[in-house]
Parts: C-alpha cells; sequence; structure tokens
C-alpha cells in the first residue's frame, strides 16, 4: 500500500536520535507563526505517531510537512528534511495563514459570496415551457401542494480538540438552511456528531416515509475532512478514526437501501478538506443487483454531488462569513435555480471560484449520475 504523508512523517521523526527529537519539540513549540503548538500538548506526547497526529491536528496534513522541515533544518537534520521533502513533495507553501480561514478580499474587485438576495421563484410559463421543449429528458417535480420534500443538514462545529472550532459554520448552516427551505424541503438537522453518529443520521434519514412523496433530495455535510472521508467532532491525537466514510452516504442513499429514491435527483454537497492520500477501503454492498419480479434496477443512480474542493486540497473558510463553497452556492441558486438545472447551477459555482482570484480552492463535482436534468422550479 502506498504510504501516506502523515507515514513519511512519522519516518522522519522515527530518524532522530533521541536528543535530536526533543530539541525538534522544543523548537516546534517556540514557533511564533500561528497556528501555535502548545507545549502542554507536546509533554503529553510519547511516540512519533503521537506527534504527527498533533502536527496535523494544528495545521492540516501538507502544512505539517512544511513547518516538519523548517524545524528539521533549524535543528540541524538537512538530510532527513531533505528526504523528507523528496517523500512528500514538500508540502504546500502557505505556512503564515490558518488554512481554514481566510481575511476578508480587499475591495479591489474580490466580492464576498452575496448570500443576502432571495431566491428568484419559476414561472408557471417557464416551467410548462421546459417540461413541452425536453419532457422526457427533465426529472419529474412534484407540485409543492402534495410533495414531502426533505433535506439532511449536518453542521459540525466544535470539537474535542479546541483549536479545530470551526468559526463561521453557524453562518453556513443559515444559509444553508434558508435556501433549502426556500427551494421547498423541510430540513432535518443535526449539529456536532462523531463519525458514527453521521452514518447513523444518514442510514435513519434515508429511511423515512417522506421519500415515497417526494421528487428529490439533499444531502449536505460541513465539517474538518480529508480527501475520502469526514471528521467527526472527536477526531484528534486520541481518537484518529473518527470520520465518516463519504463512500457510506451513497451507500444509504442508494437504490438497494434507499428505494423510495429510486429514479429521484439525490444532491450531496460536502464543505471539508480533502488533504492526504488516504484511499477508502469501506466494502462494496453485497449485491450490485437489486432483483424484483424479474427486473432490476441500477444499484446507485440519480446523484450528484458537489465537493468543496478537488482532493488533496483545502476548502477555505471566513471565520464572520462562512465557507466560500456555501456562499458561492446560496448566490447562485438564489440568481439562477428559477431558470437552470443543477449541474448548470454547479457549473456556475465554480465559475465563481474560478473567477475569485484571492484563493486558490476549486469546488469539484463527483460521483455524478443524474440521467436526466433537474430543475428545481423554486416557488412552484
Amino acid at each position: 500500500m502506498e504510504k501516506t504523508i502523515q507515514d513519511h512523517l512519522v519516518n522522519a521523526l522515527d530518524d532522530l536520535t533521541t536528543d535530536k527529537l526533543k530539541k525538534f519539540k522544543n523548537k516546534l513549540v517556540d514557533r511564533k507563526q500561528e497556528p501555535r503548538v502548545r507545549r502542554s500538548d507536546v509533554e503529553k506526547v510519547e511516540y512519533t505517531t503521537e506527534l504527527v497526529n498533533l502536527l496535523t491536528d494544528t495545521y492540516t496534513t501538507r502544512t505539517a510537512v512544511q513547518v516538519a522541515l523548517e524545524v528539521l533544518r533549524t535543528i540541524g537534520c538537512n538530510q532527513v528534511a531533505q528526504n523528507l521533502e523528496a517523500a512528500t513533495g514538500g508540502g504546500c507553501p502557505a505556512l503564515q495563514a490558518p488554512v481554514q480561514n481566510v481575511p476578508p478580499p480587499s475591495a479591489a474587485g474580490y466580492d464576498l459570496p452575496d448570500t443576502s438576495a432571495m431566491l428568484i421563484p419559476s414561472s408557471e410559463q417557464f416551467k410548462q415551457d421546459i417540461i413541452s421543449k425536453k419532457g422526457q429528458e427533465i426529472y419529474p417535480v412534484l407540485d409543492k401542494g402534495v410533495r414531502k420534500r426533505l433535506a439532511l443538514l449536518i453542521n459540525n462545529v466544535e470539537f474535542d480538540c479546541k483549536r479545530k472550532k470551526r468559526n463561521g459554520a453557524q453562518k453556513d448552516q443559515e444559509n444553508m438552511e434558508k435556501l433549502l427551505r426556500a427551494l421547498g424541503y423541510d430540513v432535518v438537522k443535526h449539529t456536532d456528531l462523531s463519525g458514527r453518529e453521521m452514518d447513523e443520521a444518514i442510514r435513519r434519514f434515508a429511511g423515512r416515509s417522506e421519500h415515497a412523496e417526494s421528487d428529490s433530495t439533499f444531502v449536505v455535510i460541513m465539517s474538518h475532512g480529508e480527501r475520502d472521508k469526514i471528521s467527526g467532532i472527536h477526531h484528534g491525537p486520541d481518537n484518529p478514526g473518527d470520520f465518516l466514510h463519504v463512500d457510506n452516504i451513497f451507500t444509504h442513499l442508494n437504490t438497494a437501501n434507499c428505494p423510495a429514491l429510486l429514479n429521484k435527483p439525490k444532491v450531496i454537497l460536502i464543505q471539508a478538506c480533502r488533504l492526504g492520500n488516504y484511499i477508502s477501503d469501506y466494502p462494496d454492498s453485497e449485491s450490485d443487483d437489486m432483483e424484483d419480479d424479474g427486473a432490476w434496477e441500477h444499484k446507485e443512480k440519480d446523484f450528484v454531488s458537489l465537493f468543496s474542493c478537488t482532493p488533496d486540497n483545502v476548502s477555505y473558510r471566513n471565520a464572520k462569513h462562512g465557507s466560500y463553497l456555501i456562499g458561492f452556492l446560496v448566490e447562485v441558486f438564489n440568481e439562477n435555480a428559477h431558470k437552470e438545472h443543477i449541474e448548470e447551477l454547479f457549473r456556475l459555482v465554480m465559475r465563481r471560484f474560478e473567477n475569485f482570484m484571492r484563493i486558490t480552492q476549486m469546488a469539484c463535482k463527483d460521483r455524478v449520475s443524474l440521467s436526466k436534468l433537474f430543475y428545481l422550479f423554486p416557488g412552484l
């Protein structure tokens, strides 16, 4: 199995003598740049794996590499630093700013997303024109008087590791809930869940009877994360396994486990970092087919997901205004959901990132299995 960045960090620290490792710890806590590692936390560390966990919890996986390289060279361990740099590519260049938060952009053309606008409703004429022109190419949308739309919103803000608090995430929850309700969804909310609790919340949501009378669903999860995992609130040096595997979301909502949403759009939105080289080992369900009177259905269909960033990258969040994904998404939906289908809306969100030169983050569509166009027709 390919080594992760954490593995290379552990190997580098294992190469140090006892005296050099002690110097490494002392120099680490003496660093003046924020965020800082507390001496009391370092003194609790007994093994190099625990020290690496502390580094990646304080910074991010790749930024931890840069910090380690800096400290290793400061204490004269240049060969160890050279080996680590060669093995990891040197991590990421940004050391001085906290990776999760960026300052408000200057007035030089870089405006923060406007989430204050109201959702523009579709007109009945537009709906009928689109149905007339595209017919079978569009997912059926039930009239609001008879449907029971549900959305799931999970937002992790407070973590056992206090430094991991997601400042601004409360604003994201407020903006996202407002948008979902405006789109006609009743919102099932959860805050501050462990990995296991998130998994159970999604499983219960998939079993809700309302889906049989719905035409679609949204699942929104906001937390810290890695490439294919979303952090629970207990994640940290003492509990590195507190994660929700992204695969679980799709498994719980697939054809076999959520037949009430068969042939209905399932929109997954994930606001979380995706650093690390993790490859999911979560097993597939036992059967690829679902038999019923000789018929079968695709195991995973009618999904579309939007991640806040591409793999092995960070996801930025402003401590006051919230994350850029949620901000851009709300802004785009408010302005365009009355006339565009979901994949075009996601493209417009990605264009917002492309044109927002202040940050190097790019939202990313993934696991798209929509076979038709999904128009939300807000207000109808």
